[in-house]
């Protein structure tokens, strides 16, 4: 199979460059105190349990310091806020662009699962084109927005090749979300791909390319993973674990009492309650006990992250994927939080 040169590789290039340069200059720290604040990434407009202990604050309590929740606009910039040293823990980081960041050498690890998903991540074709999955071959030649090294971008990837696809001759224009939902609404692209709120927005004016039961059916799986600087996991430890204690609690309560949550929830992710109550109904929460089996970090997490390594590379996103993963899929803390 023939390597194309992607329009994306440059800008892959360009950003992993910038984020090494920050992370070096930063630094490292000898073992330290405890500190008095840490600054947590997630996103706005994407609905997670944990979302009930964010706004209670029972990560505060339990862990004994403040704890700041920075939003984000995609999984790239946590791993350069990371880098520099801004940001301590990225909650419900694609796994795509955690992949990308510890591929050129980033210091972070992935330390949990955020959320699984697959409905709520999805490309969107314009009704007006009539391109369904049976002439997908009919986007080539055509504007397509998403945004890149992420897990859109992955699925997107790996749809296009299922379908015949030749990702080369689609005219792939970079976008976050809310861009690419606007793009599609004015009939700018022919398809738009996000995750998210955005996708109410789009689905107003299309149709998915392939349904989530039909990607899973291919083999892609979808999942947010828990990344953390690996400086600050190292330093501490015990902070790390009782902030995944405290996450496996919001996970069960959510779990437990859905409706006692759900408006707590809408609000802190800045979206309608009805819109997320649609949106969380699309996702699952493991619990600690569940991240801890094969199915996810004893054996999953880490065979899917050489999957998608690799299929970057193949597909010219990425100019090498690491031997192996697993030394930085870390479950050492979710287990201490278990016995906590």
């Amino acid at each position: 199979m023939m390597h194309h040169i992607s329009p994306f590789r440059t800008l892959f290039v360009k950003f992993a460059t910038a984020v090494l340069v920050t992370a070096f200059v930063s630094g490292t720290s000898v073992a330290a105190e405890k500190p008095g604040e840490i600054t947590v990434a997630y996103f706005l407009q994407w609905p997670t349990a944990n979302q009930v202990a964010q706004v209670e604050r029972w990560y505060d309590e339990t862990m004994g310091i403040e704890v700041n929740w920075r939003a984000f606009g995609n999984g790239n910039e946590m791993s350069a806020a990371m880098a520099s040293g801004d940001v301590q823990i990225a909650y419900s980081q694609g796994l795509v662009p955690w992949v990308v960041a510890v591929s050129k050498g980033l210091p972070l690890k992935l330390v949990g699962v955020a959320v699984s998903y697959a409905e709520n991540d999805q490309c969107v074709v314009h009704a007006d084109t009539g391109i369904t999955k049976e002439n997908a071959k009919e986007l080539e030649g055509k504007r397509v927005a998403t945004p890149i090294g992420n897990v859109t971008h992955y699925k997107m990837l790996r749809v296009l090749d299922h379908l015949g696809v030749d990702a080369n001759k689609v005219n792939v224009v970079p976008m976050n979300g809310n861009e690419a939902a606007a793009a599609l609404s004015r009939g700018d692209v022919a398809m738009a791909c996000a995750f998210g709120g955005p996708l109410v927005e789009m689905k107003r004016h299309g149709s998915v390319l392939m349904t989530a039961e039909e990607q899973e059916a291919i083999g892609i799986r979808v999942f947010d993973v828990i990344s953390v600087r690996s400086e600050f996991a190292e330093e501490h430890p015990e902070l790390l674990a009782e902030f995944l204690k405290v996450t496996d609690r919001a996970n069960k309560a959510y779990i437990k009492n859905p409706e006692k949550y759900q408006p707590i929830i809408a609000e802190a992710s800045g979206m309608e309650p009805d819109a997320a109550v649609d949106m969380l109904s699309k996702f699952s929460f493991p619990t600690t006990g569940e991240q801890l089996s094969d199915a996810w970090m004893s054996g999953t997490v880490q065979s899917f992250t050489q999957e998608v390594a690799d299929f970057f590379v193949e597909q010219g996103e990425m100019d090498k994927a690491l031997d192996s993963y697993d030394s930085l899929i870390d479950s050492t803390y979710l287990k201490k939080a278990k016995q906590m």
